[in-house]
């Protein structure tokens, strides 16, 4: 094979073998790498286990594009069941640690059962070492890392986790560099499960590639048109910080637990704010339009800040402090807590205190800096009983509480930056993202803003009316196929794409030059459909049949109350034409009405394995 190793590391903490298991060289072609061969590996070894139970695999995955000078390509994905939601979980994060894992030899690795003691694994090429983590046990992910890389020098990768891992906290990540984070359904609480505190990767062999000359050409060109596009300067000066305007300006900014779209104090904490108070710029590697903007935070530390850190951790609490908004993100990274989540989770409390649910002094109101940091680390740390109770996610705490009509969560995970009042599109995009109520596989609704049909003249301002246009579901898998498939499987950052315009076309050209395959873009579409319909058949079979179209809808929130404030006050979804619009996801999609795949969907997929699992717990049409 080219382009592919065809190695799969495998360790098992239980017994300390480590074995390397090759892999067909279909299989490489069908679920190209990242995502697509997580979703296979997980589907064919972790069957009906407790997430948090040495039988539950951490699977880490890379693909074609990583280890080699692409477009963003320094991408790497961390998947197993998830903790958080009950279901598969993964999530991709930028780290030396996949330009390493390749050049080791590896295509993924996969960690079985769990240590004894707290272990970190160190993989150098051909040679895999466990060793005793019990000095590092404990430590937050930025004196982690420094300590690894004192260790075995600073041209290494490292994966870690903190406080809230080893903490088994349900949304807890997998660290690298400071601040990039993958996980968000619980991987960094599977790491913590196993004892694993990280993984230090050295790899130093040559990746084999189809046509190294192509490959270098075609990099080079998409490299220079990063450079040269409109949007690049800006995007150099504010990268997804300047979202809080947008976001804020069209009524979709999370506030308050996402009670309103519209924060009164949103320029305080936007990207024009960020711009004067930026001391750095970080990016992962081969990436030549970097996202992470670094600030100093109110107490004089270094904060890597993009926007759905700020969007959860400021306006959704309340607060209107960018310099504080960065404590809390920064205390995310270091304990190695979801940013997203834990602001779901904050958001949560402190609307349930206002509610007079939750009495407990310890409990932050809107706006209370001081009391939402103290309670984040004591999430982290498992150490009050509020800090206990947080950590289990919004889900739970609802279901204790016995009131989820603002629990702002779906199939369990914590809803990320965009607010959905009135953008059913995106509303869609999170009752049918893979992980749960995620963007990063289909941000529509910025094309729901920009073609939302419009009555009279054209204005300065022009008013958005709600649609429920069945164009709005093709709109939705036709992107979940791009960034939760295409990109998710390479794996690359989808960023010089949707940001600065970086032709797609690139990206089977550069397919073809790594691995000498063609794929056509039926091909890709087909790649993508299987790994979503091998995910879902995941959750179905995880669920134990228990499923049903609403596991796909959004919160309550949006269809029961309207907007607070601002031109669309009062507006709300409508729940029978959000119904159709999933109805209509469903038929593009070949699944039933319950949202299971077809018998005949899974068989065009190449995907008939499937069909005998799930046979024995629900009825497939």
């Amino acid at each position: 094979m080219k382009g592919w190793w065809g190695r799969i590391l495998r360790v098992n903490l239980t017994t300390g073998e480590v074995k390397v298991q090759e892999y067909p060289e279909e299989i490489a072609k069908k679920f190209i790498g990242g995502r697509g061969l997580a979703a296979w590996i997980l589907w064919n070894e972790v069957k009906g286990v407790d997430p948090l139970s040495p039988e539950n695999k951490l699977v880490i995955a890379a693909g074609p594009f990583n280890g080699l000078p692409t477009p963003s390509g320094g991408k790497l994905v961390v998947a197993a069941k998830s903790p958080l939601t009950g279901g598969y979980g993964d999530g991709n994060l930028g780290t030396m640690a996949s330009v390493h894992l390749r050049r080791a030899g590896y295509d993924a690795l996969v960690i079985e059962g769990k240590a004894k003691k707290p272990v970190y694994l160190y993989i150098e090429d051909d040679n895999v070492s466990i060793l005793s983590a019990e000095g590092l046990w404990g430590k937050g992910t930025f004196e982690t890392e420094k300590e690894l890389k004192k260790i075995h020098g600073k041209n290494v990768g490292v994966l870690s986790i903190g406080p809230a891992g080893e903490n088994l906290v349900k949304f807890a990540v997998v660290i690298s560099q400071e601040g990039r984070a993958a996980g968000r359904p619980g991987m960094g609480a599977v790491m913590g499960s196993k004892k694993l505190k990280a993984i230090v990767v050295r790899g130093t062999k040559d990746i084999p590639v189809a046509d190294k000359d192509e490959l270098k050409k075609l990099s080079q060109e998409a490299y220079t048109d990063i450079l040269n596009a409109p949007g690049y300067p800006f995007w150099k000066r504010q990268g997804t910080m300047a979202t809080i305007e947008w976001a804020n300006e069209n009524s979709a900014l999370p506030t308050r637990n996402f009670s309103d779209g519209i924060f009164e104090l949103a320029r305080p904490i936007d990207g024009y704010t960020m711009e004067g108070m930026k001391i750095n710029q970080r990016g992962c590697p081969y990436c030549n339009m970097p996202c992470g903007n670094v600030v100093l935070d109110a107490e004089g530390q270094e904060s890597e800040l993009d926007y759905e850190n700020v969007a959860l951790l400021g306006s959704n609490l309340g607060i209107g402090k960018l310099n504080e908004v960065a404590v809390l993100n920064r205390i995310a990274d270091d304990m190695g807590m979801d940013t997203i989540s834990l602001g779901g989770v904050l958001g949560f409390v402190m609307e349930a205190k206002e509610r007079g649910l939750i009495k407990d002094d310890e409990a932050p109101e809107f706006g209370d800096f001081k009391k939402a940091k103290e309670l984040a680390l004591n999430i982290a740390y498992r150490r009050t009983e509020l800090g206990n109770f947080a950590a289990e996610g919004v889900k739970r705490m609802a279901e204790k509480l016995g009131d989820d009509s603002f629990a702002m969560h779906v199939k369990g995970l914590e809803v990320s930056g965009y607010n959905c009042y009135i953008y059913p599109g995106m509303a869609l995009a999170y009752g049918t993202s893979s992980i749960g109520a995620h963007h990063k596989e289909a941000w529509v609704i910025a094309w729901e803003i920009g073609t939302a049909p419009i009555e009279g003249e054209q204005a300065e301002k022009v008013e958005y009316k709600i649609s429920y246009d069945p164009i709005k579901a093709q709109k939705v898998v036709e992107l979940q196929r791009l960034r939760g498939g295409l990109f998710e499987m390479l794996t690359a950052c989808r960023l010089p794409w949707v940001e600065i315009g970086l032709s797609l076309e690139y990206y089977p050209k550069l397919l073809k030059a790594i691995t000498g395959v063609t794929y056509t873009w039926d091909d890709l579409y087909k790649a993508a459909d299987r790994v979503y319909a091998l995910i879902r058949a995941y959750w179905v079979r995880e669920f134990n049949g228990n499923w049903s179209r609403e596991m796909d809808y959004p919160p309550k929130r949006w269809f029961n109350e309207g907007l607070k404030s601002g031109p669309y006050k009062g507006q709300h979804l409508d729940r029978d034409k959000y119904d159709a619009l999933l109805s209509e996801y469903y038929r593009i999609r070949g699944w039933d009405e319950r949202g299971i795949p077809k018998k005949e969907t899974l068989k065009q997929l190449e995907l008939d394995f499937v069909i005998p699992e799930l046979e024995k717990v629900t009825k497939l049409e």
